[in-house]
């Protein structure tokens, strides 16, 4: 009596931890879907919101170039103007702008991250 006691004690408990194992599985696996679609969408979202201000830039860049070449009155130099002007921004984001792009992409990506 006391044997089968403990055996159905013992057979129970080997129920429960598989239980326990596949329903840990299945919080871990929807856990890590949670967080793979947060990412996915953050990713098209900031693609999406990347096109547009690129698409905005560039005529934006346009109409200015146009302005300043009326304004000189030579056709090509508004052009040439505002092409040195990212040229520059882009030299100086190359040898300076490291660091505080790391650091804030950091600190935002982490407050995501632990906070969800």
């Amino acid at each position: 009596m006391a044997f089968e006691k403990l055996s159905r004690s013992i057979d129970e408990l080997n129920y429960n931890l598989k239980a326990f194992a596949h329903s840990n599985a299945e919080y871990y696996k929807l856990e890590f879907f949670k967080q793979a679609m947060k990412g996915a969408i953050g990713l098209v979202q900031g693609l999406l919101l990347g096109i547009f201000f690129i698409f905005a830039l560039i005529l934006l860049s346009v109409a200015v170039a146009i302005l300043i070449s009326e304004a000189i009155g030579t056709p090509s130099s508004g052009y040439f103007i505002v092409g040195g002007f990212y040229l520059l921004l882009f030299l100086g984001i190359l040898f300076f702008g490291r660091k505080p792009i790391e650091k804030i992409l950091l600190v935002k990506v982490s407050r995501k991250f632990f906070n969800d």
